[in-house]
Protein backbone atom coordinates (compact mmCIF):
# COMPACT_ATOMS: atom_id res chain seq x y z
CA UNK A 1 0.00 0.00 0.00
CA UNK A 2 1.12 3.37 -0.82
CA UNK A 3 1.92 5.92 1.68
CA UNK A 4 1.25 9.61 1.54
CA UNK A 5 4.50 10.72 1.32
CA UNK A 6 6.70 7.85 -0.36
CA UNK A 7 9.51 8.83 -2.75
CA UNK A 8 9.60 12.26 -0.89
CA UNK A 9 12.96 13.52 0.62
CA UNK A 10 11.80 15.88 3.80
CA UNK A 11 14.52 18.34 5.53
CA UNK A 12 13.06 19.60 8.65
CA UNK A 13 14.70 21.85 11.00
CA UNK A 14 14.38 22.18 14.70
CA UNK A 15 13.62 18.52 14.95
CA UNK A 16 15.45 17.33 18.08
CA UNK A 17 12.10 17.83 20.39
CA UNK A 18 8.31 19.19 20.58
CA UNK A 19 7.19 19.93 17.36
CA UNK A 20 9.85 19.36 15.11
CA UNK A 21 10.58 15.81 16.41
CA UNK A 22 6.72 15.13 15.91
CA UNK A 23 6.78 15.99 12.30
CA UNK A 24 10.19 13.79 11.98
CA UNK A 25 8.41 11.08 13.29
CA UNK A 26 5.23 11.73 11.33
CA UNK A 27 6.93 12.08 8.11
CA UNK A 28 8.98 9.02 8.31
CA UNK A 29 5.38 6.85 9.15
CA UNK A 30 4.42 8.01 6.07
CA UNK A 31 7.34 6.61 4.09
CA UNK A 32 9.43 10.26 3.76
CA UNK A 33 13.35 10.07 3.47
CA UNK A 34 13.79 12.86 6.53
CA UNK A 35 16.96 15.35 7.03
CA UNK A 36 16.55 16.91 10.28
CA UNK A 37 18.52 19.37 11.97
CA UNK A 38 19.60 19.87 15.84
CA UNK A 39 21.54 22.53 17.28
CA UNK A 40 22.36 22.85 20.86
CA UNK A 41 20.42 18.99 21.87
CA UNK A 42 23.26 16.52 20.34
CA UNK A 43 21.93 13.73 21.85
CA UNK A 44 18.12 13.96 21.07
CA UNK A 45 19.43 14.56 17.48
CA UNK A 46 21.25 11.46 17.22
CA UNK A 47 18.42 9.40 19.11
CA UNK A 48 15.60 10.48 16.79
CA UNK A 49 18.12 9.68 13.83
CA UNK A 50 18.05 5.77 15.36
CA UNK A 51 14.15 6.18 15.84
CA UNK A 52 13.49 7.22 12.21
CA UNK A 53 15.40 4.67 10.84
CA UNK A 54 13.77 1.63 12.71
CA UNK A 55 11.01 2.84 10.38
CA UNK A 56 13.06 1.56 7.23
CA UNK A 57 13.24 5.20 5.48
CA UNK A 58 16.18 6.91 4.50
CA UNK A 59 17.47 9.42 7.40
CA UNK A 60 19.96 11.71 8.65
CA UNK A 61 20.42 14.04 11.34
CA UNK A 62 22.55 17.54 10.43
CA UNK A 63 23.88 19.98 13.10
CA UNK A 64 23.48 23.20 11.88
CA UNK A 65 22.42 26.54 12.92
CA UNK A 66 19.29 27.74 10.80
CA UNK A 67 20.04 31.33 11.57
CA UNK A 68 23.46 31.44 9.83
CA UNK A 69 23.56 31.51 6.41
CA UNK A 70 26.49 29.92 5.43
CA UNK A 71 25.40 26.84 7.01
CA UNK A 72 21.82 26.72 5.74
CA UNK A 73 23.49 26.72 2.37
CA UNK A 74 25.82 24.12 2.60
CA UNK A 75 22.97 21.98 4.75
CA UNK A 76 20.82 22.28 1.67
CA UNK A 77 23.63 21.40 -0.52
CA UNK A 78 24.78 18.21 1.22
CA UNK A 79 21.01 16.92 1.53
CA UNK A 80 20.79 16.90 -2.12
CA UNK A 81 24.27 15.18 -2.58
CA UNK A 82 23.08 12.38 -0.17
CA UNK A 83 19.00 11.98 -0.96
CA UNK A 84 19.36 13.12 -4.42
CA UNK A 85 16.44 15.84 -4.32
CA UNK A 86 15.14 17.99 -1.83
CA UNK A 87 10.86 18.01 -1.90
CA UNK A 88 10.29 19.06 1.28
CA UNK A 89 10.89 21.78 3.70
CA UNK A 90 9.60 22.46 6.59
CA UNK A 91 11.38 25.44 8.51
CA UNK A 92 10.47 24.80 12.38
CA UNK A 93 13.40 25.87 14.22
CA UNK A 94 12.70 28.58 16.86
CA UNK A 95 13.14 30.27 19.89
CA UNK A 96 11.37 32.50 22.64
CA UNK A 97 12.83 35.34 24.74
CA UNK A 98 10.04 36.65 26.49
CA UNK A 99 9.47 40.39 28.13
CA UNK A 100 7.75 43.14 28.43
CA UNK A 101 8.40 45.58 25.89
CA UNK A 102 9.91 48.18 28.17
CA UNK A 103 12.28 45.43 29.78
CA UNK A 104 12.84 43.94 26.43
CA UNK A 105 16.54 44.02 25.62
CA UNK A 106 17.75 44.70 21.87
CA UNK A 107 19.57 41.38 22.77
CA UNK A 108 16.26 39.60 22.95
CA UNK A 109 15.14 41.02 20.16
CA UNK A 110 17.74 40.70 17.94
CA UNK A 111 18.42 36.95 18.96
CA UNK A 112 14.33 35.73 18.18
CA UNK A 113 14.15 37.97 15.09
CA UNK A 114 16.90 36.42 13.82
CA UNK A 115 16.46 32.41 14.85
CA UNK A 116 12.73 32.25 14.00
CA UNK A 117 12.75 34.43 10.71
CA UNK A 118 15.93 34.94 9.54
CA UNK A 119 16.27 31.32 8.94
CA UNK A 120 13.23 30.62 7.47
CA UNK A 121 14.92 33.21 4.52
CA UNK A 122 17.65 31.32 4.40
CA UNK A 123 16.52 27.66 4.37
CA UNK A 124 13.95 28.51 1.69
CA UNK A 125 16.63 30.72 -0.28
CA UNK A 126 18.86 27.66 -0.15
CA UNK A 127 16.15 25.27 -0.85
CA UNK A 128 14.37 26.91 -3.52
CA UNK A 129 17.60 26.02 -5.92
CA UNK A 130 17.08 22.83 -5.68
CA UNK A 131 12.89 22.98 -5.88
CA UNK A 132 13.28 25.39 -9.90
CA UNK A 133 15.80 22.65 -11.42
CA UNK A 134 12.99 20.00 -10.22
CA UNK A 135 10.40 22.39 -10.95
CA UNK A 136 8.18 21.15 -7.58
CA UNK A 137 8.67 21.92 -4.00
CA UNK A 138 6.45 22.16 -1.01
CA UNK A 139 7.44 24.55 1.61
CA UNK A 140 5.80 25.27 4.98
CA UNK A 141 6.68 27.68 7.48
CA UNK A 142 6.00 27.31 11.07
CA UNK A 143 4.13 30.51 12.41
CA UNK A 144 1.84 30.86 15.51
CA UNK A 145 -1.34 32.17 16.09
CA UNK A 146 0.64 35.09 18.33
CA UNK A 147 1.57 36.04 14.71
CA UNK A 148 -1.94 36.87 13.72
CA UNK A 149 -3.39 38.35 16.94
CA UNK A 150 0.03 39.16 19.32
CA UNK A 151 0.53 38.60 22.96
CA UNK A 152 1.64 40.86 25.45
CA UNK A 153 5.27 39.87 26.62
CA UNK A 154 6.02 38.60 23.23
CA UNK A 155 6.55 41.90 21.08
CA UNK A 156 9.57 39.93 19.36
CA UNK A 157 8.31 36.18 19.36
CA UNK A 158 4.64 38.24 17.59
CA UNK A 159 7.19 40.04 15.24
CA UNK A 160 8.89 37.03 13.80
CA UNK A 161 5.96 35.06 13.46
CA UNK A 162 3.68 37.63 11.59
CA UNK A 163 6.92 38.34 9.65
CA UNK A 164 6.33 34.60 8.54
CA UNK A 165 3.13 34.77 7.41
CA UNK A 166 3.84 37.86 4.77
CA UNK A 167 7.00 36.07 3.86
CA UNK A 168 5.38 32.74 2.79
CA UNK A 169 2.28 34.80 1.27
CA UNK A 170 5.28 36.45 -0.99
CA UNK A 171 7.38 33.67 -1.57
CA UNK A 172 4.24 31.59 -2.35
CA UNK A 173 3.55 34.35 -5.14
CA UNK A 174 7.20 34.51 -7.07
CA UNK A 175 7.49 30.24 -7.16
CA UNK A 176 4.17 29.30 -8.13
CA UNK A 177 4.80 29.78 -11.33
CA UNK A 178 7.55 26.84 -11.00
CA UNK A 179 5.27 24.61 -9.02
CA UNK A 180 6.39 25.45 -5.56
CA UNK A 181 4.27 25.46 -2.88
CA UNK A 182 4.65 27.79 0.05
CA UNK A 183 2.12 27.60 3.51
CA UNK A 184 2.36 28.39 6.91
CA UNK A 185 0.81 26.67 9.92
CA UNK A 186 -0.08 28.46 12.97
CA UNK A 187 -0.46 26.40 16.06
CA UNK A 188 -2.23 27.42 19.06
CA UNK A 189 -1.61 26.17 22.74
CA UNK A 190 0.34 23.09 22.16
CA UNK A 191 1.35 21.20 25.05
CA UNK A 192 5.01 20.64 24.21
CA UNK A 193 8.06 19.96 26.84
CA UNK A 194 7.86 23.45 27.54
CA UNK A 195 4.17 24.04 28.16
CA UNK A 196 4.80 21.36 31.01
CA UNK A 197 7.17 23.90 33.16
CA UNK A 198 3.83 26.23 33.23
CA UNK A 199 1.69 26.77 36.15
CA UNK A 200 -1.00 23.88 36.31
CA UNK A 201 -3.63 26.85 37.01
CA UNK A 202 -2.57 28.78 33.96
CA UNK A 203 -2.48 25.78 31.37
CA UNK A 204 -6.17 24.97 32.82
CA UNK A 205 -7.39 28.44 31.90
CA UNK A 206 -5.92 28.05 28.92
CA UNK A 207 -8.30 24.89 27.58
CA UNK A 208 -10.91 26.47 29.00
CA UNK A 209 -10.78 29.27 26.56
CA UNK A 210 -10.60 26.95 23.41
CA UNK A 211 -13.96 25.75 22.23
CA UNK A 212 -12.44 22.47 21.84
CA UNK A 213 -11.25 22.40 25.71
CA UNK A 214 -8.01 20.62 25.16
CA UNK A 215 -4.61 22.04 24.66
CA UNK A 216 -2.82 20.75 21.15
CA UNK A 217 -0.78 17.79 20.82
CA UNK A 218 2.58 17.88 18.35
CA UNK A 219 1.05 15.30 16.40
CA UNK A 220 -2.18 17.59 15.94
CA UNK A 221 0.53 19.90 14.32
CA UNK A 222 2.81 16.74 12.32
CA UNK A 223 -0.42 15.81 10.74
CA UNK A 224 -1.43 18.91 9.16
CA UNK A 225 2.01 19.78 8.12
CA UNK A 226 1.94 16.07 6.32
CA UNK A 227 -1.41 17.08 4.10
CA UNK A 228 0.70 20.58 3.23
CA UNK A 229 3.55 18.66 2.51
CA UNK A 230 1.95 16.18 0.52
CA UNK A 231 0.50 15.96 -3.24
CA UNK A 232 -3.28 15.85 -1.22
CA UNK A 233 -2.83 19.53 -1.20
CA UNK A 234 -1.24 20.49 -4.35
CA UNK A 235 -3.72 23.18 -5.51
CA UNK A 236 -3.09 25.11 -2.25
CA UNK A 237 -0.23 27.88 -1.38
CA UNK A 238 0.02 31.27 -0.07
CA UNK A 239 -2.21 29.66 2.91
CA UNK A 240 -2.13 30.26 6.89
CA UNK A 241 -3.45 27.02 8.28
CA UNK A 242 -4.40 27.18 12.30
CA UNK A 243 -4.21 24.45 14.07
CA UNK A 244 -5.83 25.88 17.35
CA UNK A 245 -8.68 24.08 18.55
CA UNK A 246 -11.06 27.46 17.86
CA UNK A 247 -9.00 29.66 19.87
CA UNK A 248 -9.23 32.23 16.61
CA UNK A 249 -12.56 31.15 15.24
Amino acid sequence: MTKLLDGKVALITGASKGIGRAIAQHFAQLGAQVAFTYLSSVEKGQQLEQELAAHGSKVKGYRSDASDYAQAEKLVEDVVAEFGKLDILVNNAGITKDGLLMRMSEEQWDQVLTVNLKSVFNLTKAATKPMMRAKQGSIINMTSVVGIKGNAGQANYAASKSGIIGFTKSVALELGSRNIRCNAIAPGFIETEMTGELDQKVVDEWRKAIPLKRGGTPDDIAKATAFLASDDSSYITGQVLQVDGGMLT
